[in-house]
């Protein structure tokens, strides 16, 4: 079976040697069968790949280049990680949460005890 990039690149280089005779049969300066030729390729170029797109399915190209259970299986075990992640995550926000409140209660408890202090040498004073 011909595949399509061969297609394409057969009728693209029929295309430049149909421009090339065209061309030269109809033209004498140079730069005008350069310029036909290069249209006329461009015109077979673009001609064979809307053909070519009617006749390519899709389908199977894109079963044979995605796998989706080997993406099911990639994606479970990201999942899997993640969540453990989130997890563990989870654990160390507890215990920051945790520590600022023991924190924040020596710190309490430390600023109440100076000011007790103060009012007591403010006293004997």
């Amino acid at each position: 079976m011909l595949q399509t990039e061969n297609f394409i690149y057969f009728f693209t280089v029929c295309g430049f040697f149909i421009g090339v005779v065209f061309s030269v049969l109809n033209f004498s300066s140079a730069i005008d069968i350069l310029m036909y030729s290069g249209a006329i390729t461009l015109f077979f170029y673009l001609f064979v790949h809307i053909a070519a797109i009617n006749f390519v399915d899709y389908s199977k190209i894109g079963k044979m280049m995605f796998n989706k259970k080997e993406y099911e299986e990639i994606s479970d075990y990201f999942i899997k990680e993640l969540d453990a992640r989130e997890e563990k995550l989870d654990i160390m926000l507890l215990e920051l949460d945790r520590i600022n409140k023991k924190y924040a209660a020596q710190k309490q408890k430390t600023t109440a005890q100076t000011m007790q202090d103060e009012e007591q040498y403010h006293k004997a004073a």
